[in-house]
């Protein structure tokens, strides 16, 4: 609760409280609009925005006593306080999510795993990810990996001549599909897709192939293919499933929720972790002992720091929860 907050920080620092996040927006070539007419996002130009990065090291606090910093300045002071014991508050915070919104293909890509990031980057960790898809025009298609029997020189050879497009898995999706993509899964995400994504706090992507187009800058993105080839999993072949329940993502890395709520209220505990929460629908207040409650409105998200116990949610809306696992 929030008195444990305050001990934690010994009174020589502001009390953490429920942090109202401002996300960093990011224009790409194959991004649109949805981030503003599905989510009530303010575009500040008129160019394609593809992603709202809602939990990061860059977010800034909207609210309180600690409007104004940043995650990453927090992780500094706080540590543990904020994130929950286990975690390196050096490595960075160790979750992302964000909205991601495609009106074109997204670059045929692969990440790597912790070992390969390491070695290959000196970065603390790889990219493992999950997606949650909000919304899906008709025939919407992912990429979820390589025919199988695929091996490394095929794969190679299909770059450099450009036909890649034939060794892929293609699947269909439609709203609430989940999809989690261990790191070296060879994927990407198509046309006409809003989704909420999760992952570890990774923006190290291996371009294999970019679909023969041209940057917002008017040039050729870059493509990573020697290091791509070298951290792809030819075997990863994940599955998209439909969670009837809550659950939804039970991962090595993160565990994520939806939460629906008519008119009521949910009692949760944190068990020492911080809580990432996304409102994907309606309107929702959250509650913590000492504190004024926190509006959650469509598109916004907020952080519960890890010694913040419990919580209660209280409206009518739709909630995607995500701590570490």
């Amino acid at each position: 609760m929030a008195a444990n907050c305050e001990i934690v920080t010994l009174m020589t620092l502001p009390a953490l409280h429920p942090l109202k996040l401002v996300p960093a927006l990011h224009s790409k070539v194959w991004g649109g609009r949805k981030l503003a007419t599905q989510l009530g996002k303010a575009l500040p130009t008129p160019e394609p925005y593809g992603e709202s990065w809602e939990l990061h090291d860059s977010c800034r606090v909207l609210n309180g006593r600690l409007r104004g910093r940043s995650l990453g300045e927090l992780l500094k002071t706080y540590g543990q306080a904020l994130v929950g014991a286990g975690y390196d508050a050096g490595a960075g915070f160790p979750l992302l999510a964000k909205f991601i919104d495609a009106q074109d293909w997204l670059s045929i890509q692969v990440h790597p795993d912790d070992q390969q990031a390491r070695e290959l980057e000196g970065e603390p960790r790889g990219k493992n990810e999950a997606w949650l898809v909000l919304a899906a025009e008709p025939d919407a298609q992912l990429v979820i990996g390589l025919q199988p029997g695929t091996d490394r020189a095929q794969l190679a050879e299909a770059i450099q001549a450009g036909t890649l497009e034939a060794l892929l898995v293609y699947k269909n999706v439609q709203a609430d599909d989940v999809l989690s993509l261990p790191a070296g899964t060879v994927h990407a995400l198509g046309p006409g897709i809003l989704i909420y994504e999760i992952q570890q706090a990774s923006d190290r992507t291996y371009r294999l192939y970019d679909w023969g187009r041209l940057g917002l800058g008017g040039k050729p993105r870059d493509l990573h293919i020697d290091k791509g080839l070298s951290v792809a999993n030819l075997a990863s072949l994940p599955q998209v499933t439909h969670p009837q329940g809550e659950l939804l993502i039970d991962g090595a890395y993160f565990r994520t929720w939806r939460h629906q709520l008519h008119d009521e209220a949910l009692s949760l505990a944190s068990q020492g972790c911080f809580q990432a929460l996304t409102c994907i629908a309606g309107e929702l207040q959250i509650h913590t002992t000492g504190q004024d409650s926190l509006p959650l409105r469509l598109g916004e998200t907020s952080l519960l720091p890890a010694c913040i116990d419990s919580f209660t949610l209280r409206g009518s809306g739709c909630i995607i929860r995500s701590c570490p696992a």
